[in-house]
């Protein structure tokens, strides 16, 4: 019996090595990873400048604590600042810390303004948002929250599309924030339209209720431009960001816009092992190479990927929709989305099934060319299979 806790089931291949998007297992089986580890390895594996400056950042200093500054902090807040157009960061170790932060930040805005019944938070049908107890209570799958009530109360779900719920549900004065993915990708890589997204950013100006994205998978850069809700013109109060913030390291943040900025004192919020100088330096490292160049890397192999699968599509009915942007793109089957999944990892294509009828792929920044072309070459021959 493993001495692990069984929270995961994990393939029986054991990874010992990779490079870029490739990765080998210990028999030496070789795989190509469009998933890059659940949309975080954003520069791969083994890239060399991480492999250069995390071996000597460990020769330095690895954990200060945040009773001391260290050489990365104000450098990584202030670019991630700029480049999410938002003022003021908070580093976290995940992406569910970082909404767990927004809570907190939601609902300390409220009491500071002295409107003290605004407790309540909304998501959106299809979310997820995490799995401890606050961010749970914002992910909308009832299979990961039935276990565990009961959460947090006075949440509550909108459709979404479903604006004038939602502005029923605002105009009560009782919410504190609004939670939401612009891309949902445990949904599917459910993109939300555009035009809701701007009438939700409406809504809440109007009610003095707090906008929080989610683009802890969506954001940092994957879907073409560094935040997703970009695309619609959509500035929100609160951004979390995750998974390839460091290119493999833990680390999150929660970005705050300027008028908010002074929500958090001393005390109030806090993480011992956050916005250390290891992550940071990892931190940095993915912040230069992605304003040197890699996010239009990303923008070409998206679109190679796009016309890919598109021509896939044209090939095969099974095919029912295409999903995403960039780098996080999901293939709707009409049936057998598991079965397809196994046999391309059983050839030596690593993608993920979920929302039960979606092959949702999130490669590495770093992705060839060449290997994306190998990579819908075996999804090709599975549909054929299939």
């Amino acid at each position: 019996m493993s001495p692990l806790l069984r929270t995961y089931a994990p393939a029986p291949e054991v990874f010992v090595r990779g490079s870029g998007a490739l990765l080998e297992t210990a028999d030496g089986k070789r795989f190509i990873d469009f998933l890059g580890g659940i949309a975080v390895s954003a520069l791969g594996h083994s890239h060399p400048v991480m492999v250069r400056e995390l071996s000597a950042q460990l020769a330095r200093t690895v954990h200060l604590s945040n009773l001391f500054q260290n050489p990365y902090s104000q450098d990584v807040a202030a670019r991630l600042a700029r480049l999410s157009g938002l003022q003021a960061v908070f580093f976290t170790n995940s992406g569910t810390e970082a909404n767990e932060a927004a809570i907190k930040i939601v609902r300390k805005k409220a009491y500071q303004r002295g409107e003290k019944q605004r407790t309540g938070l909304i998501a959106m049908e299809g979310s997820f948002h995490g799995r401890t107890m606050g961010a749970l209570s914002l992910t909308h799958t009832e299979k990961y929250r039935k276990p565990f009530h009961p959460l947090l109360p006075d949440v509550e779900f909108v459709a979404p599309g479903d604006t004038a719920r939602l502005r029923s549900l605002l105009e009560t004065r009782r919410y504190a924030g609004v939670f939401l993915e612009p891309i949902q990708g445990e949904q599917g890589v459910k993109e939300l339209p555009h035009a809701f997204l701007r009438e939700v950013r409406e809504l809440c100006t109007a009610t003095g209720t707090l906008l929080v994205h989610d683009e802890v998978q969506c954001g940092c850069g994957r879907t073409g431009s560094f935040l997703a809700g970009d695309a619609a013109g959509v500035k929100p109060d609160v951004v979390t960001l995750a998974k390839p913030i460091a290119a493999g390291l833990p680390m999150g943040c929660a970005i705050v816009a300027a008028e908010h900025a002074d929500v958090f004192e001393p005390g109030d919020h806090g993480s011992t092992f956050a916005g250390g100088p290891f992550v940071l330096r990892g931190a940095q490292v993915f912040l230069d190479l992605m304003e040197q160049g890699l996010q239009a890397e990303v923008v070409a192999r998206g679109n190679e990927l796009r016309a890919g699968l598109a021509d896939l599509k044209g090939e095969f009915g099974v095919i029912t929709e295409l999903r995403g942007r960039g780098l996080m793109q999901g293939l709707r089957l009409e049936r057998n989305a598991p079965e397809l999944q196994k046999k391309l990892y059983a050839k030596g294509l690593i993608t993920n099934c979920t929302a039960g009828e979606v092959i949702r792929i999130l490669p590495p920044y770093v992705i060839t060319s060449g290997e994306i072309a190998c990579g819908l070459s075996i999804l090709r021959d599975c549909l054929r299979e299939l």
